[in-house]
């Protein structure tokens, strides 16, 4: 599982994804007066956010101020647009950094071997599963796509090793999906999982793993609907990588 913060270090990241463009520009006793932790706090925090320390979270926001987005022919830009627009930006670039390359040439052989390809997702996912299916379908690939919870659950017991499941779900923690992924590992049947979750629960029964980045926080905090925008780049990552395939052999 992620690592949790403490409500002192929850508190300390919320306020860096509040000021995210002025971070950069703050020394670590700067950030410590304005939010008003030890800086203590903000080391463990970085640490267990994945980075080496305060030093090295700026190193990677002004990595990002390198990138083509270019605010400066507008005279005065909405802070808050400008935090969706970098919000984004990072979800996209930290995402296909992130992408093993191994594991595309893996995932392009399971489903060019396979006879058919199931794709299994829920909630919002299923948008994402449904694009994909669409995809696979117009490479002459079989496809389907289930999302109910019992049906997701039935077929999982009763596919064959010629088969694929594609799993979409961005926190791995699903009951039907991690019921399935564990009923496929029992099976030996070749799995893909998209996510944005590294420690979840279906991650110790998949064989291809694609890993994106979620960033913190929601724009709708009163409601379930994190970005899956990770998940669709590496859906569109995958399945464009399979189309020049397919169509180089031919």
């Amino acid at each position: 599982m992620e690592v949790k913060l403490s409500e002192s270090e929850q508190y300390l990241w919320d306020f860096i994804q509040k000021n995210i463009t002025n971070i950069p520009h703050y020394s670590i006793v700067k950030l410590s007066e304005l939010a008003n932790v030890s800086t203590a706090t903000i080391v463990r925090t970085m640490k267990k956010k994945g980075y080496e320390g305060f030093t090295a979270f700026k190193h990677s926001l002004k990595e990002k101020e390198n990138t083509n987005i270019n605010f400066s022919h507008l005279d005065k830009i909405d802070e808050g647009i400008k935090m969706a627009i970098l919000k984004n930006e990072q979800e996209v670039i930290r995402t296909i950094n992130m992408i093993e390359i191994g594991n595309i040439e893996d995932a392009i052989q399971r489903i060019h071997a396979a006879k058919r390809i199931m794709i299994f997702a829920r909630g919002f996912s299923e948008l994402i599963a449904q694009e994909m299916m669409v995809k696979l379908q117009l490479t002459n690939k079989y496809c389907e796509l289930h999302t109910d919870p019992n049906i997701i659950r039935n077929i999982s017991r009763k596919l064959t090793k010629d088969d694929v499941v594609i799993f979409v779900s961005l926190n791995g923690e699903t009951e039907e999906l991690v019921v399935a992924a564990k009923n496929c590992y029992k099976a030996e049947i070749g799995t893909v999982l998209l996510t944005a979750s590294r420690y979840s629960s279906i991650m110790e029964y998949i064989e291809i793993p694609f890993i994106g980045f979620k960033s913190e926080g929601s724009f709708f905090p009163d409601y379930e609907v994190r970005s899956r925008l990770p998940l669709s780049i590496m859906a569109r990552i995958l399945l464009d990588s399979y189309a020049l395939r397919t169509a180089n052999s031919n």
